[in-house]
C-alpha cells in the first residue's frame, strides 16, 4: 500500500484508511474498490483470497502502520449489506480473519448515508 495515492490518515493511535462502499453494486465492483481505496498491491487478483492475504500482510500497508497499527473503517456499506447479503458476509468474514491473525490490524464498520 506504501506510496500509492488514498485517503489515509496518520493519527496519533495508528493509520487509518477508509473503504467507502458507497455505489457498491457488485463482487467485481466491491474488489476494484477494495483495490483502489485500500491501494492493494499489482499482484491482489480481486478475489477472496487475494483479498485475505493482502490484509495480512502488514508489508504491502502504508509506511509505518505495521508498528502503529493500522484501522480500516468500512463506510457506506449498508446497501451493499442488503443487495448483496452472501458477498457481504464473505466480505465481513475476510476481514475478521484478517483482523484476528494479525493484532496490529482492526477493522470497523461506520454508519453511512447510503443505506
Amino acid at each position: 500500500m506504501a506510496g500509492q495515492a488514498y485517503d489515509v490518515h496518520d493519527q496519533a493511535g495508528g493509520i487509518v484508511i477508509v473503504l467507502d462502499l458507497d455505489g457498491v453494486t457488485d463482487k467485481a465492483g466491491l474488489m476494484d474498490r477494495c483495490a483502489r481505496d485500500l491501494a492493494l498491491p499489482d499482484w491482489f487478483g480481486r478475489n477472496w483470497d487475494a483479498l485475505a492475504d493482502s490484509l495480512a500482510d502488514p508489508t504491502v500497508w502504508p509506511e509505518g502502520a505495521a508498528a502503529k497499527g493500522l484501522l480500516i473503517v468500512v463506510r457506506d456499506w449498508q446497501r451493499y449489506a442488503e443487495t448483496r447479503a452472501e458477498e457481504w458476509e464473505t466480505l465481513r468474514e475476510v476481514l475478521g480473519e484478517a483482523a484476528h491473525r494479525v493484532p496490529a490490524l482492526t477493522v470497523a464498520l461506520a454508519p453511512g448515508g447510503s443505506a
